[in-house]
């Protein structure tokens, strides 16, 4: 049906994809030679692949459950950052992502988790802000798929093979990099260099794909919030919530969003199966 698959970033909004891929996967038989993935979206990849969709939204769930704020000063000192959601995610991953996680993912698709690295000339200090303006900026000015403020400024995309990494630890660590968005999210180390939030550079990834749309394959990629319009690619599908998805991105004071935002992904999972069914037919 789809060689290639792309899953775009977006925070707690990718647990629409994770319902999506739970809904859509079996109806459609999907079965990618390759799966692309940048911040939250490349988590959402990961364990939609393992087959854990409902188990992670419950467990994100319940975390969120636990009364917390999205800030605290207190956790400065005990958790090193005053945004809790950093270690909540950390530990997630770690929780989900062991040997054997590591060792099924490996025999699975190919899987890129997309990282940004910073321009060349700039510090760390001043290229982690720019880059963020510039995309909040672009977002909501001209709200396109594929920003390029980003490749403007001189970020430049580099992705991350889930089959050449040796440990869940180096997993844990790629999936941090590929959504680190300071200061919610700590800066990434990847090759002994900083990695950012893939976003930086595009926070729908589709360069991947390209190859595959050049040689007659068709992609799908599943974004996680509503645009306006859709670039044309031949061979492309994009995919978009039916609604705003109703959860912050780093919102952990939400369980019924997270809940939620899994349940519409179920319910679009299974309208866009069908409908792609009775196109086909």
């Amino acid at each position: 049906m789809f060689d290639a698959v792309a899953f775009a970033g977006g925070g707690n909004r990718c647990y629409w994809q994770g319902g999506f891929w739970e809904a859509a996967a079996p109806l459609l038989g999907l079965k990618p030679e390759m799966v692309v993935g940048v911040s939250a979206g490349a988590w959402s990849a990961c364990y939609s692949l393992l087959g854990l969709g409902r188990k992670v939204n419950e467990m994100v769930a319940e975390g969120c459950s636990l009364g917390r704020r999205n800030f605290e000063w207190r956790a400065w000192r005990s958790e090193g950052s005053p945004w809790p959601v950093s270690l909540m995610y950390r530990s997630l991953i770690e929780a989900i992502i062991d040997e054997n996680s590591l060792g099924r993912l490996k025999q699975g698709p190919n899987i890129l988790i997309g990282l940004a690295r910073k321009p060349r000339r700039l510090p760390l200090s001043i290229a982690v802000p720019l880059g963020i303006a510039t995309y909040q900026i672009e977002k909501k000015w001209r709200s396109p798929v594929h920003p390029k403020g980003g490749r403007a400024l001189g970020f430049r995309p580099e992705f991350v093979r889930v089959q050449d990494l040796a440990s869940p630890a180096e997993l844990s660590a790629a999936l941090m990099a590929s959504a680190s968005v300071p200061p919610f999210m700590p800066v990434g180390r990847i090759g002994g260099m900083a990695a950012l939030d893939g976003g930086l550079v595009d926070n729908v990834p589709t360069e991947p794909l390209l190859p595959v749309e050049e040689q007659g394959g068709r992609t799908l990629v599943i974004l996680s919030r509503l645009y306006r319009a859709y670039p044309t690619v031949k061979g492309r599908t994009y995919i978009q919530p039916s609604q705003p998805v109703p959860i912050g991105q780093f919102d952990i004071t939400n369980p019924a969003g997270i809940r939620k935002a899994y349940e519409m992904g179920l319910r679009d999972g299974e309208s866009f199966a069908k409908g792609v069914a009775a196109h086909s037919l």
